[in-house]
């Protein structure tokens, strides 16, 4: 992950806090900081909408919103960022993921300039299935077994 954040170097960072079952990238969020990236958390402003995103630091207070999704306790919104680190918890051979059903990421990539996309995943969650007709494919995929060149 690190090796993909040095290699595109985005002026903004989207990552996620960690749901049950989602791989926790806390360690590389302080060590994407240390290097100078600038990091935002997804923010669920309307149930039915694409996220929104707010500026966030490691180790800034946190607290829960309506649906129990960590966010910086004071949001200082941002525009969408130019590439986002999407939580997978399972994907197929063609870069489809399995989130909760919301449909917050897929409605995220589907409309405008469509962000560079890193999807994060552990290798057990690889999946035979369909995607439906509103699933968006991520660009790339990697997992704790995957080296991304």
């Amino acid at each position: 992950m690190l090796a993909w954040w040095g290699r595109t170097r985005p002026p903004l960072l989207a990552v996620y806090w960690p749901l049950s079952g989602e791989a926790d990238l806390s360690g590389t969020y302080r060590a994407l900081v240390q290097e100078g990236a600038a990091l935002a958390l997804p923010v669920v402003l309307e149930r039915h909408a694409p996220l929104a995103f707010a500026a966030w630091t490691p180790g800034e207070a946190m607290v829960s919103d309506p649906m129990g999704v960590a966010v910086p306790a004071t949001l200082r919104m941002v525009e969408r960022p130019p590439a986002l680190l999407v939580p997978c918890l399972g994907f197929n051979e063609h870069g489809y993921r399995l989130g909760y059903g919301g449909g917050f990421y897929d409605r995220t990539l589907a409309g405008g300039v469509r962000p560079a996309t890193l999807g994060i995943a552990y290798a057990c969650q690889a999946a035979a299935f369909d995607a439906d007709a509103h699933d968006v494919p991520l660009d790339l995929i990697v997992t704790e077994e995957t080296d991304v060149e």
